[in-house]
């Protein structure tokens, strides 16, 4: 089993057909996927026990002088031409075939009645069937086995021993004829049987191999989303909180100079600022962590209404605008209206400018939430130090949400962040994790003078 095996290995890093293969002699060649011919003990202990079974006995018995003594030594010719090529069945078919062909000859020419040694003859066909690949060649077997099928009887017949009637010839002949139709049909569908196990077992492992690498990809993928997804929660928290706790000492600094009392309060923004992205690290850091074995234990996500508190923390600065009832959502939806005012805020801080002012419209809507960022900072004359990691990671998340987002500069001056989800957001993602809105959705979004990126 294991060398069946091998072979089969070898054959798919050396063959290029995917069959079985014979040289000019009819070797068995490495490179076949069928499985491998026996060992040559096998093949040579078949030849030996037949020379003892056949041969020998019928040459002391020619010898002793019960056949005559001009014909023991043709019989033992005869008998080891038709006998010794099986140790050459699997290896060397071909040439097996050959060397009992010129053997058959003999007995033709010399011999007068049959050997026992022509018990051989349909071993010898099956092993041609069996172990050449090309029908062609094997079909010589055939052809050699049905033309001795008429001469040997034929010869017989008119040989000196009485008794060989039409009817006895007739008989002969049918005889010969199905030691080598026979043994040759079985032997080619032993062949074609085998191969077909084989090319289902080739095709059951290349299968097996396509879900292992689809199974590697999907997981590499899954990595790669995790990665996105975890840069970008990381990238909101940090830079917001960075922003507003760097805003607030800078504001601090010279509120202490002209306030002293005052300075009490800014320390304490920037301590809950920091406190807050502190408990969203330990959430993110804590799934990453966890046991997969576990139930992590995970910190509430921010909801909406979280919220004002995050607007309030940002600074004077910031006017939030609510109108309606935050409704009941999802904690995705939730999330990700979080994260986009948020980051429009955390935008607002590093490029807007110390003198600037920016305004939060949040407004909730019976089947979608609509939200504005809008400042009157430097909008589109500022510089951006960064990659742009902000903006995507809104478009990302709001597009999975089945929203649409648009940010530019505003007509009026200044930079806006616009926002449009739908409340159904949960369902809309499971359907359609990267669609948009619907058309009236954007039409009613739409600001010809607001340009997306």
């Amino acid at each position: 089993m294991n060398d069946s095996a091998a072979s089969r290995s070898g054959a798919r890093s050396t063959g290029t057909s995917g069959h079985p293969r014979l040289d000019a002699l009819g070797a068995w060649s490495s490179a076949s996927t069928i499985e491998p011919p026996r060992s040559w003990v096998a093949d040579v202990g078949m030849a030996g026990f037949f020379l003892v079974a056949t041969v020998i006995p019928y040459f002391f018995l020619s010898s002793l002088g019960f056949f005559g003594w001009q014909e023991h030594w043709s019989q033992l010719l005869v008998g080891l031409l038709l006998v010794l090529p099986l140790a050459l069945r699997t290896h060397y078919p071909m040439v097996m075939l050959a060397l009992s062909t010129i053997g058959g000859i003999a007995h033709i020419i010399f011999l007068d009645q049959p050997l026992p040694a022509l018990v051989v003859v349909p071993i010898q066909v099956y092993s041609v069937a069996r172990w050449v690949e090309d029908s062609r060649k094997s079909r010589l077997a055939v052809i050699v086995g049905a033309a001795g099928s008429i001469a040997g009887p034929l010869s017989w017949a008119l040989g000196e021993e009485p008794g060989w009637t039409v009817n006895v010839f007739v008989l002969a002949v049918l005889v010969c004829a199905g030691s080598v139709f026979t043994p040759y049909l079985v032997g080619r569908r032993v062949r074609e049987a085998t191969r077909a196990r084989l090319d289902a077992e080739q095709a059951a492992e290349d299968q097996l191999a396509r879900a292992m690498a689809e199974r590697e990809q999907a997981a590499r993928l899954s990595e790669v989303r995790a990665r996105q997804q975890i840069a970008r929660e990381l990238h909101d928290v940090v830079a917001h909180s960075v922003s507003v706790m760097v805003v607030q000492a800078e504001g601090g600094r010279a509120l202490a100079a002209k306030k002293p009392e005052r300075a009490a309060e800014v320390l304490e923004t920037i301590a809950s600022t920091g406190r807050e992205a502190l408990t969203e690290m330990r959430r993110i850091v804590g799934v990453l962590r966890s046991d997969p074995n576990e139930e992590p234990e995970y910190v509430p996500a921010p909801r909406l209404a979280d919220i004002p508190g995050m607007v309030e923390r940002t600074g004077s600065r910031v006017s939030l605008d609510v109108r309606g009832t935050p409704p009941e959502v999802g904690s995705s939806l939730a999330l990700t209206t979080y994260r986009v005012v948020q980051e429009a805020l955390t935008n607002f801080l590093k490029h807007a400018g110390p003198a600037a002012h920016a305004t939060v419209h949040l407004h909730y809507l019976p089947h979608r939430i609509h939200l504005e960022v809008r400042d009157n900072g430097a909008g589109a004359t500022a510089t951006d130090d960064g990659h742009g990691n902000g903006l995507r990671g809104m478009r990302e998340r709001v597009h999975a949400m089945g929203g649409t987002l648009v940010t530019g500069p505003h007509p009026d001056g200044g930079f806006c962040v616009r926002a449009d989800l739908p409340i159904d957001a949960d369902r809309v993602k499971s359907r359609t994790p990267h669609s948009g809105p619907s058309d009236s959705a954007r039409r009613e979004l739409h600001d010809p003078g607001l340009p997306g990126r």
